[in-house]
C-alpha cells in the first residue's frame, strides 16, 4: 500500500514538474526582451515581477526536490513499471495542455506595456533594415532599367537604320530594270564605237602620214622607153582593214588573196613585224593575227 501510495505522489510530482517545465518553454519565445534602460517602468511594478519570479523559483526548487525523489523512487522498481509511468504521465499532460489556454506570466499593466514597448522597439528595427534593403534593391533595380532602356533604345535606332538601308536597297533594285539595263548596254556600246572610230581615223592619219602610196616616176635615162600601165595601188591603211575585216567577219576563213594591188613591200612589213601571218600552203594568201583572242 505505502508502496502505490509513493508511486501515484511520484506520478502527480512528475506530472506537475512536466507541466510547469512545459509551460515555461512554450512561452518563452513570446517573452519580451531585456527591459532596458529606454522603457519607463514603476518601481511597484518591478517590486511586484520580483516577486512573482522569487514564487516561480520556489515552485521549481520544490518541483526539483520531488523530481529527485521520484529518481529516487524509480531506481528501485523494475524497467517496466518505469516506463508505464512515463507513459501514463506524458499521455495526462498533453491531454492538460491540449484543454489548457496560455496565460502571461505577469499581469501588472506597467509591465506589460514596458514589454510592448520593447517589442515594437524591436520590430521598428527589424523592419527599417527590411526596408533598407529594399531600397538598395530598388536602386539596383533601376540602375539595370536605365541601362536596359539605353541598351533598348541603340537597339532600335540600329534596326531603323538597317531597315532604311534595306528599303533604299529594295528600291535600287526595283529600278534596275531590264530596259534600263539594255539602255546603258546601248550607251557603252555606243561610246566603244565611237571610240573605235576615232582610233581608225588616227591610224588612218598616222598610215597616210608615215606610209603613204608609191608615186609613179619616170627615169630621164629611159624616157624613150615605153612603160606598161600599172593597176591601182591600194593604201597600207586600206589593207589593214581589209584584214581586219575578214578576220572578224569569217574567223573561219580569215585568210585574203594577195593580188597587183597591193604594194609588196607594205606585204612583207606586216609578215616581218607579226602583224600579217601567210597560209602554209598558199604564199599567195595572208591573214591578220587574231589579237583579240
Amino acid at each position: 500500500m505505502i508502496s502505490y501510495t509513493n508511486t501515484m505522489d511520484a506520478d502527480e510530482l512528475l506530472q506537475q514538474t512536466k507541466a510547469l517545465a512545459k509551460h515555461m518553454s512554450v512561452y518563452q519565445p513570446s517573452l519580451a526582451p531585456d527591459i532596458t534602460s529606454n522603457a519607463v517602468v514603476s518601481e511597484s511594478a518591478i517590486e511586484e515581477l520580483l516577486s512573482e519570479c522569487e514564487e516561480k523559483w520556489k515552485e521549481l526548487e520544490e518541483l526539483q526536490n520531488k523530481l529527485t525523489l521520484i529518481e529516487t523512487l524509480e531506481d528501485t522498481g523494475s524497467e517496466f513499471s518505469q516506463l508505464m509511468t512515463r507513459v501514463k504521465a506524458l499521455t495526462s499532460e498533453l491531454n492538460q495542455w491540449q484543454k489548457k489556454e496560455p496565460e502571461l506570466l505577469s499581469k501588472n499593466h506597467d509591465v506589460l506595456v514596458a514589454v510592448g514597448k520593447e517589442e515594437l522597439q524591436r520590430v521598428n528595427k527589424e523592419l527599417e533594415m527590411v526596408l533598407s534593403c529594399c531600397q538598395a534593391k530598388n536602386d539596383k533595380l533601376n540602375q539595370d532599367l536605365k541601362s536596359e532602356q539605353k541598351w533598348l533604345e541603340e537597339q532600335e535606332e540600329l534596326l531603323k537604320a538597317v531597315t532604311d538601308k534595306a528599303a533604299e536597297l529594295q528600291n535600287e533594285v526595283m529600278e534596275f530594270s531590264e530596259s534600263r539595263a539594255m539602255r546603258e548596254l546601248k550607251v557603252k556600246i555606243n561610246q566603244v564605237k565611237t571610240y573605235q572610230e576615232k582610233l581608225l581615223e588616227d591610224l588612218g592619219e598616222f598610215i597616210e602620214e608615215h606610209f603613204p602610196l608609191p608615186q609613179q616616176q619616170r627615169n630621164a635615162s629611159k624616157k624613150n622607153v615605153p612603160q606598161e600601165p600599172t593597176a591601182d595601188l591600194i593604201s597600207l591603211h586600206e589593207i589593214l582593214e581589209l584584214l581586219m575585216n575578214k578576220i572578224l567577219q569569217t574567223p573561219h576563213e580569215p585568210y585574203l588573196t594577195i593580188d597587183n594591188t597591193f604594194w609588196p613591200p607594205y606585204v612583207e612589213m606586216l609578215l616581218r613585224y607579226g602583224v600579217a601571218l601567210r597560209h602554209p600552203e598558199d604564199p599567195n594568201r595572208i591573214r591578220m593575227e587574231a589579237f583579240h583572242q
